[in-house]
């Protein structure tokens, strides 16, 4: 049976505040989300794992961009993992969704199940990139892969590039509700200190190869609240993450119910990919006509998948790059 907790909460993101540790937060709970994520692809279980996390740490951490902007993650290394990507696409307007989709590349050779999925990355970097939208430079910010899972890196990340003190909790896995088919959930919470400038933001860090992490940016009153915060959240336990036993406000009472915890509406988040026939015809249109010729199946047509969702694309060759003969014309697509 589909509880009412579930209905309220499954793919919603809650902000909140605690206001007597000049903290920011937000709890997270998918599932309809990484379903539709996932079932696009027959990853490995080890790189489903790490699809999961990407996706959770994008809707936590997208929750903060303004309105049509796009919020963008991505991990790229040199081991069997080699790239994950995901995109959150704020609201078009205010009550409406945002959207979600995720997506990997990897060398399926050498993806082993035993395998703990952090290892598959290897060596690289953890990038997130923001995108105002049209007329506008894209931010991005670069952190190295280390500190032992994504949610390591994207603290790290905040820490160096924003020099603010966050911290994750997450959990993802497969479940089975009463009554239901095995499925994918995920959850988590996110602290984050409010911004203030930092005596310790220069030179090097203590974190791994130098990096910043929170206590080197955090002191003296500011620094006991984010000590304290965190012992508190080292207690939540992943069922909790997870539910949908624990609604995420019920949760807040239990873990910060001393800290003046404040929450404001949540944010709903459902599966959207952008692609489009267009869109495939705007990313050839740097190709000669006997570029595209090359590209063109015995069937006479051009073909393209999109890596996020799937759907599949034929396109009329005539119709593509910068010489077409008739670029305006719908060639038959797939989707």
């Amino acid at each position: 049976m589909t509880t009412l907790s579930q209905i309220a909460w499954d793919d919603t993101v809650l902000p909140f505040q605690l206001d007597n540790a000049d903290i920011r937060g937000r709890v997270a709970r998918l599932d309809g989300v990484l379903e539709a994520v996932l079932r696009q692809h027959d990853y490995p279980a080890p790189i489903e794992a790490l699809v999961a996390e990407a996706a959770l740490l994008t809707a936590m951490i997208g929750q903060a961009i303004k309105l049509r902007w796009k919020l963008s993650l991505q991990v790229r290394g040199d081991g069997p993992a080699r790239i994950i990507a995901t995109d959150y696409y704020g609201p078009g307007a205010e009550g409406e969704p945002a959207r979600i989709r995720a997506w990997a590349s990897y060398d399926a050779d050498r993806v082993p199940e035993d395998v703990r999925p952090f290892e598959l990355i290897g060596k690289g970097y953890f990038a997130v990139l923001i995108d105002q939208g049209e007329g506008t430079v894209p931010y991005q910010g670069i952190t190295p892969i280390s500190g032992g899972s994504l949610s390591a890196c994207a603290e790290t990340y905040f820490a160096q590039s924003e020099q603010l003190p966050t911290r994750f909790a997450l959990s993802c896995g497969r479940s089975t509700l009463a009554g239901g088919a095995e499925r994918w959930r995920a959850g988590g919470v996110m602290l984050q200190h409010m911004p203030k400038a930092s005596p310790f933001a220069m030179g090097g860090g203590s974190g791994e190869g130098g990096l910043l992490a929170a206590r080197d940016i955090v002191d003296g009153e500011a620094e006991e609240n984010w000590t304290r915060a965190n012992i508190l959240l080292d207690t939540v336990e992943e069922l909790e993450l997870i539910g949908p036993a624990v609604q995420p406000t019920d949760l807040l009472v239990r873990l910060f119910h001393e800290e003046g915890a404040r929450v404001f509406d949540p944010q709903r988040v459902e599966f959207g990919c952008t692609c489009s026939a267009e869109k495939v015809r705007q990313s050839l249109s740097i190709y000669s006509a006997r570029d595209i010729a090359t590209m063109t199946t015995p069937e006479g047509v051009v073909t393209a998948d999109c890596q996020f969702c799937g759907a599949h694309y034929r396109l009329d060759p005539r119709t593509l790059g910068f010489e077409a003969a008739h670029p305006g014309e719908d060639a038959g697509d797939d989707a």
